[in-house]
């Protein structure tokens, strides 16, 4: 697939800006700081939900609809990214940015005041739906009001600012619920999105002239047709549908696996439109680029999640200890998408994604062979700092291929392709790794974790054989 050079247009709006400039220059620091901090709060209000919940499931007599208050904004959010990504190529991504905001504002007032847990789940779907939209909008705000040479870094700063709460957030949270109420881990974001939402006023007013065009003839243009938009819409309210019948396939007695298999199928097969052409089959290019992304979601995130569990059932840590071990696999995130924006163009992006695989998949090789061979337990902790490494440092590349791709007119389709793939691929992943848990429960002691960590692995070893397709042949 060739590549497109930027339109015209974009590179006229940034003539007045010295080459040298980085994302703090006069020129961009509203924009960053206000983009920056509107990522930093989605972050934190889904890793803060994490600690206040089993608060909120006990006090609201919740149980029933504990897991469907997280998975519920995974499935929604996967409307939201479709619906931003397709307003914002037929529209420019003003008003979706604004739209989405507006719902995710929304949906913490309701969550935050609610007196019942179905109300509270509800205020999380809406949440969700706002969320997902809010990362896709802002994708395309990059792409219009940053030069290329400025991705790497606004990116590596995103990838800070969804890496920070992760140090700070749960315990923040849960002080917070302490000395005050939970309601206000909702309540109290809400007055924080109006002043970074402003922030990028001035840069979303110079976006407003340019956000009319023709359709393109792209096919994965989706915003060509807003009836095409509609039946895209109806295609990730399916996905989503999907992901929250795998979620829910390990309660049914009898014909769990055969629901999780037809979840799965039906998933993939409605997500495929909603992706370019060849991403299910790992073209190369573009589409392996978006492959690339869900597959290192879910090898990454599926694997976390059962770091802390095992470090407890099998080692004795302490929970909060246990929890503490994954701050490594943080920092290094944030510490390796700071050297990758400052490398820029001397790492090539193919290498930093293939190295970024390889670290990954070698991390979760290392948690399954620590579980199966009684290996000491820093084996574990210490190859979850390499994990994190190999995210920060492929992250931001494949944001930044993704967007080098892209038209101006399939810029939303394809920031909403590379956020659905990363959402469903850790959504996924998430599913079937309770699944296997489940499954090898009455085995023996390690076996639940191995069957985790070895299906991770699989999934790891994926990302890093598409991954080299993701180098582009120039016409």
């Amino acid at each position: 697939m060739p590549r497109t050079d930027p339109p015209a247009s974009r590179e006229s709006s940034q003539e007045s800006v010295p080459a040298s400039a980085g994302i703090f220059h006069r020129s961009y620091l509203l924009v960053t700081l206000g983009a920056c901090a509107l990522v930093f709060l989605a972050a934190f209000e889904s890793l803060a939900v994490t600690t206040i919940m089993p608060l909120v499931s006990r006090e609201l007599d919740g149980a029933g609809l504990y897991a469907l208050a997280f998975a519920g904004p995974l499935a929604t959010g996967v409307i939201g990214m479709v619906a931003a990504g397709s307003w914002s190529d037929r529209k420019g991504p003003v008003a979706p940015l604004l739209a989405a905001v507006g719902m995710f504002v929304l949906g913490l007032l309701i969550a935050g005041t609610a007196a019942n847990m179905p109300v509270l789940v509800s205020g999380r779907l809406v949440q969700g739906l706002g969320g997902g939209g809010l990362t896709v909008a802002l994708y395309v705000v990059i792409a219009r009001v940053y030069p290329p040479v400025l991705h790497p870094k606004i990116f590596a700063a995103f990838s800070a600012a969804w890496v920070i709460p992760s140090l700070v957030g749960p315990f923040a949270a849960g002080l917070v619920a302490q000395l005050a109420s939970w309601h206000w881990v909702f309540l109290g974001v809400v007055g924080l999105v109006v002043p970074a939402l402003l922030l990028t006023a001035p840069a979303l007013r110079g976006l407003h002239g340019a956000a009319a065009r023709e359709p393109s003839a792209e096919p994965s243009a989706v915003g060509a047709r807003p009836a095409a938009g509609l039946a895209k819409l109806g295609l990730a309210a399916l996905a989503a549908v999907s992901v929250l019948g795998l979620n829910l396939s390990a309660e049914v007695a009898g014909a769990g696996g055969v629901l999780a298999g037809a979840a799965v199928a039906v998933a993939l097969l409605a997500v495929r439109p909603l992706m370019p052409r060849g991403t299910l089959t790992a073209r190369r290019g573009l589409p392996s680029v978006i492959l690339t992304r869900g597959l290192a979601s879910a090898a990454f995130f599926g694997a976390e999640v059962y770091l802390p569990y095992l470090l407890v059932e099998r080692y004795a840590f302490a929970p909060t200890f246990a929890g503490l071990t994954l701050t490594g696999g943080a920092i290094a995130w944030a510490a390796a998408s700071a050297v990758q924006g400052r490398l820029g163009s001397r790492l090539p992006d193919r290498r930093a994604v293939r190295t970024g695989s390889a670290m990954v998949l070698g991390a979760v090789v290392l948690a399954l062979v620590t579980t199966v061979l009684a290996w000491p337990a820093a084996v574990a902790i210490a190859g979850w700092i390499f994990a994190g490494g190999g995210m920060g440092l492929m992250y931001p590349r494949l944001s930044v291929m993704t967007l080098a791709l892209s038209t101006k007119d399939t810029e939303g389709f394809n920031s909403s392709a590379m956020s659905i793939s990363d959402s469903l691929g850790g959504a996924l992943a998430l599913a079937g790794t309770g699944i296997v848990f489940a499954a090898f429960a009455s085995a023996a002691p390690a076996a639940p974790f191995a069957g985790v960590f070895a299906l991770t692995a699989a999934i790891g070893a994926a990302a890093v054989a598409v991954a080299p397709r993701v180098a582009v042949v120039r016409a």
